[in-house]
């Protein structure tokens, strides 16, 4: 399958959806000659899984490959200075190209090398968890957390290509499938009613990942995101709506030292956001606890022990949402219609998250 991605009314790139790596060589070569440096840019499990497989597919082609740590701790320009090292000592120059072989940080990471090494070097995004094959690689955000504060650094930068291979999910723990789960909800609650009550009704397959289901789900999700990102790219309006659960979904998660998920803290996340819709009226009670036990199905949590909300509160301050001291806050304004509000006070946050039993 297939998605057509513009950016500014005109062709950007393919996102390409399959059961393997058997079309990634023909994808690449398609943006590239063989005279063209290939580094793979991933972390040390995805590396144990499937970095040999895709070096294997570049057999007689100039082929390098970048691994770091795996873990949110390594999303920093420490990693990215040592990446833009490795390209300068292997002589790689603007006609060559990097693959982001990974999920999120290795995404994030290695768009953002790619957006910054010499202005600009292309990229492909070969996302292998389902929270970056529905989320993060696609859009053109690219960056790297600093000094604790998470995407801080960072640029808007769009891939040559992004090449889902959906067996990847089969390998993905527990916790990484239930994180990527968090999205594909996510996207049904701010755009897409009926997306958003056929996951309900498709819950057992997808929970057994059936690739068939998958596929669609996967398919439908990028579509969505895809549409939004080409109506907004630089998230001067309606991209806003993406971070539904982010803002005290991404405290939560600053909170307690990423510890936690990105996709159970902005389930925490969305949970706030609905509990303040409903006490606004805009969601119906019933609505807040369907979207519970479908979070709780899927693994994810839905109660939370916090000592100190004040401090989770503190990071929302930080948050890239904070335009001349105002936060921009998304609630649901029924199920499939995502809507910004200023007007939502650290009291109204603090209930929130009472709602959710952290005392």
């Amino acid at each position: 399958m297939r998605l057509e991605v513009n950016n500014q009314g005109k062709f950007a790139y393919n996102i390409l959806l399959e059961k393997d790596f058997s079309l990634l060589k023909g994808t690449l070569d398609e943006l590239s000659d063989e005279k063209t440096k290939i580094c793979i840019v991933t972390d040390t499990n995805v590396k144990r899984l499937y970095c040999e497989e895709v070096l294997g597919i570049f057999e007689g082609r100039k082929v390098f490959s970048f691994v770091f740590e795996a873990g949110e701790e390594s999303k920093n320009l420490d990693t990215v200075r040592k990446l833009y090292k490795f390209l300068i000592e292997n002589e790689f120059d603007r006609k060559d190209i990097l693959l982001a072989l990974g999920g999120g940080v290795v995404g994030d990471l290695c768009g953002y090398a790619a957006a910054t090494y010499l202005r600009g070097i292309d990229f492909i995004q070969i996302p292998t968890t389902l929270l970056a094959q529905v989320d993060s690689s696609i859009g053109g955000k690219t960056g790297v957390d600093f000094e604790g504060y998470k995407n801080m650094v960072g640029a808007f930068y769009l891939p040559k290509a992004v090449y889902i291979n959906l067996s990847t999910l089969k390998t993905l723990s527990e916790r990484e499938y239930s994180s990527g789960m968090a999205e594909l909800i996510k996207h049904g609650l701010i755009k897409d009613k009926t997306y958003y009550e056929d996951i309900i009704s498709n819950k057992e397959k997808i929970k057994n990942r059936d690739l068939q289901i998958m596929e669609e789900m996967v398919y439908r999700s990028d579509l969505i995101k895809k549409g939004v990102v080409e109506r907004d790219f630089k998230e001067n309006g309606e991209r806003v709506l993406l971070n539904f659960g982010h803002t005290l979904g991404h405290a939560i998660e600053k909170y307690f030292k990423f510890e936690l998920s990105h996709g159970a803290s902005v389930a925490l996340g969305m949970l706030c956001a609905a509990d303040i819709s409903v006490e606004r009226n805009m969601l119906f009670p019933e609505e807040y606890e369907k979207l519970k036990k479908l979070l709780s199905f899927f693994g994810l949590p839905v109660n939370l022990r916090i000592e100190d909300k004040d401090e989770v509160l503190k990071f929302t301050r930080n948050d890239k949402k904070v335009e001349s001291g105002s936060l921009k806050f998304i609630l649901l304004d029924g199920i499939g219609k995502a809507v910004i509000d200023r007007s939502v006070s650290s009291e109204d946050m603090k209930k929130a998250l009472r709602s959710i039993k952290v005392e």
